[in-house]
């Protein structure tokens, strides 16, 4: 971390459990005092699946930018809640709800390959959190659908520093953007999952179109 900061590369850390979250800070403190020179660095916690709740002041602190995986509550929720962690831990498994009620920005990612990357997976596992056997893993952490489609788009651009270029639809800004079938934002977050690619625009190119249904 001392080699990344003297270079000026952004560091982006993959820590799942409590204690590998509370090494990063520390690491992220005593560096960050070493070398103070160079502001606005955006180190990533990437997953911070177990990330506890006084943790989440001390990334806003560090500028700690976290990129979440509330898919996991789909795919292994269960697993979690029944065998690893027991109820209460899991409950708060990629607290995204306590996240964006702190003040912070952060992403949510499909972690692909592990699963496939497919957004509206993405989107409702945020929005719903719903495992496998249809329990509602933690609905305090769950995101409205327009707070999860920010975490999908404009602040994972900001994560990478393409904001200026990526992220929003907006003069001078790549046209890269997809026509949904539906208005996630009015729909119920139930359905989200339901929601079609029916076009995918990249630099003003179409690449994808079909119709729907």
């Amino acid at each position: 971390m001392e080699m990344a900061y003297t270079n000026g590369w952004q560091v982006m850390v993959h820590a799942n459990g409590d204690a590998a979250i509370d090494q990063l800070i520390r690491l992220t403190d005593t560096v960050q005092r070493e070398i103070p020179e160079v502001d606005d660095r955006r180190t990533v916690l990437i997953h911070g699946q177990y990330l506890r709740p006084d943790q989440i002041p001390q990334l806003a602190t560090l500028d700690i930018f976290p990129s979440l995986y509330p898919m996991h509550t789909f795919y292994w929720g269960d697993w979690h809640r029944d065998s690893v962690a027991g109820p209460e831990l899991a409950k708060f498994i990629s607290p995204t709800g306590a996240v964006y009620r702190s003040g912070m920005k952060f992403s949510i990612h499909s972690d692909a390959p592990v699963t496939f990357p497919d957004s509206m997976r993405i989107l409702h596992s945020a929005t719903n959190r719903v495992t496998r056997s249809n329990l509602i893993l933690g609905p305090e952490e769950r995101l409205d659908a327009l707070t999860a489609l920010k975490a999908m788009t404009i602040w994972p651009a900001y994560q990478h520093f393409e904001e200026h270029s990526k992220g929003s639809i907006e003069k001078g800004k790549l046209a890269d953007l997809v026509i949904l079938s539906h208005n996630p934002v009015t729909l119920q977050r139930e359905q989200l999952l339901g929601v079609k690619v029916l076009e995918t625009i990249k630099e003003g190119e179409t690449l994808f179109q079909t119709t729907y249904p």
